[in-house]
């Protein structure tokens, strides 16, 4: 299972496209991990949920540093909804595949999310889809029935512009967005100059002897997620911007492999969109979804959480449920998405759960068999 005895303090240091090439900011962008450390850019190196980030290690006292692991036993079947409930004040819900599937409900979920909120819990929904903004999120939660304040919703697209805000990104520098309208409203609402999404979808490249494409040296920033306008145009566009910019940053929304547009049928995920970008500027993302803890330390901080007293409930394994374990949060897997009995229970899986139940609205079924 997932071994994680040991600890360490970690000294940060981020990549310019660059290293030659000063960067133009960043002085205040440690915040957003958490940690007491200044951050410098430097030379390309990986890390896999910050991959532009290198990290070293090292033996410390200082508690206030450090990032503590334990070893984790195999996942136990939900079997006492109640003392789950009563242990924690907050559960964060992934949304595709826990609340819904493609534009479908499932079931229970209305009656399970009222029987939480009667009880006083505070719900909150994090979904790695940029598709759309927070605005819209809610008018989807509300199309479905279910009655959800846009402040309850944390979406990878809002997760971006907060990173890029967090971080004091320079008002005269541009972003390049490949993606959907779901970036495109949120890094306007944080007042950031952009252009691209799927306006560009229908821009082609005329390949001929000579041809040189050009692109605005102003890039500071390319902002990659799913986006199903994806073309060459874009990927070369990116490229440019993020091979040749001084400074400029590669932000990815998430690295999900797969999505659900319906409920019938998986689709390529945005991290497909992550990897071509990656593939050709042989450079990792700095991933602001999940599961890296960008969006866990907005929430904590956001709300006054506790995270010893969240429950994080999701159907990805190396999302949702990494999510919450990054960020020292109990975990609930949900077999109404991505993941099955057989994958969490395969050998090769170190990704463990707390605790895995079919669906959300268990809650209901678990405590009745319980009165």
């Amino acid at each position: 299972m997932l071994s994680r005895a040991a600890t360490a303090s970690l000294s940060v240091s981020a990549v310019s496209a660059n290293p030659s090439k000063p960067s133009f900011f960043f002085s205040n962008t440690s915040k957003f991990l958490g940690l007491n450390h200044n951050l410098s850019f430097s030379a390309p190196n990986r890390l896999s949920n910050f991959p532009c980030l290198s990290w070293n290690t090292k033996k410390t006292a200082n508690k206030s540093r450090m990032a503590s692991f334990t070893t984790r036993a195999s996942a136990q079947p939900l079997k006492n909804a109640d003392e789950l409930i009563d242990s924690v004040e907050t559960f964060i819900f992934d949304c595709d595949g826990v609340i819904w599937k493609g534009d479908k409900l499932i079931d229970g979920v209305p009656e399970t999310l009222e029987l939480l909120r009667s009880k006083g819990k505070r719900l909150v929904f994090v979904t790695n889809n940029s598709t759309k903004s927070r605005k819209q999120y809610g008018k989807k939660f509300e199309t479905l029935g279910l009655n959800v304040n846009e402040e309850e919703i944390f979406a990878s697209s809002f997760a971006a512009a907060a990173y890029l805000k967090s971080i004091n990104f320079p008002k005269d520098k541009k972003i390049y967005v490949i993606g959907e309208d779901g970036i495109i409203k949120e890094v306007e609402l944080a007042g950031f100059q952009y252009f691209g999404g799927p306006e560009d979808g229908e821009k082609k490249i005329e390949l001929k002897p000579g041809f040189r494409m050009e692109h605005d040296e102003n890039v500071g920033a390319v902002v990659v997620g799913f986006d199903r306008y994806f073309n060459y145009y874009k990927v070369q566009y990116a490229t440019l911007c993020i091979r040749e910019n001084p400074g400029c940053l590669f932000i990815a929304t998430n690295r999900d492999a797969v999505t659900h547009l319906t409920d019938v049928q998986e689709w390529a995920g945005g991290g497909s969109m992550v990897g071509a970008i990656s593939g050709s500027t042989q450079r990792e993302p700095l991933v602001v979804g999940k599961p890296s803890t960008f969006m866990m330390d907005y929430l904590a901080t956001k709300f006054g959480i506790t995270k010893s007293q969240i429950c994080m409930v999701g159907d990805r394994l190396d999302t949702d449920i990494l999510f919450g374990q990054n960020g020292g949060c109990k975990t609930l897997l949900v077999l109404s998405g991505v993941t099955t009995l057989s994958m969490l229970q395969n050998p090769k899986n170190t990704i463990q759960p707390d605790f895995y139940t079919n669906k959300i609205s268990d809650f209901l079924s678990l405590r009745a068999a319980t009165v």
